[in-house]
């Protein structure tokens, strides 16, 4: 609450990702409700990441995602959820544990001095 409107876009898109999730274990909303929930996070997670890397020279977004190792697959569900016919609930369900895992590994666990990653390795 201390950034107000200059929220960091990990910790806006972590909370987007995470609501959906609360949203879907809720059971209150219909399957169609829950892809157009999922796919807004996700298509603003892809574009607000990407957007910082854009030049003044456009850069296609599968570039900009591999740099910043964005699945490529991920964009691809991106474009389909904004130009396309939308894509099944577990398509969206598994794009948000692998954002929210992105997230965790490029955001969070740096923000935490990598303690986040240092345990996931003991658990594996």
């Amino acid at each position: 609450s201390r950034y107000g409107p200059k929220m960091p876009l990990a910790v806006d898109c972590t909370a987007e990702l995470i609501r959906c999730k609360v949203l879907d274990s809720s059971g209150r909303l219909k399957s169609h409700e829950l892809i157009l929930s999922y796919g807004l996070a996700l298509v603003r997670f892809v574009n607000l990441i990407t957007e910082r890397k854009q030049k003044t020279v456009s850069i296609p977004l599968r570039q900009l995602a591999r740099e910043v190792d964005i699945p490529v697959w991920v964009v691809d569900l991106r474009h389909e959820l904004t130009h396309g016919k939308l894509p099944r609930l577990a398509l969206c369900r598994k794009g948000c544990d692998v954002v929210l895992d992105w997230l965790r590994k490029m955001y969070w666990s740096r923000q935490l001095g990598n303690n986040l990653c240092e345990e996931d390795e003991d658990e594996d």
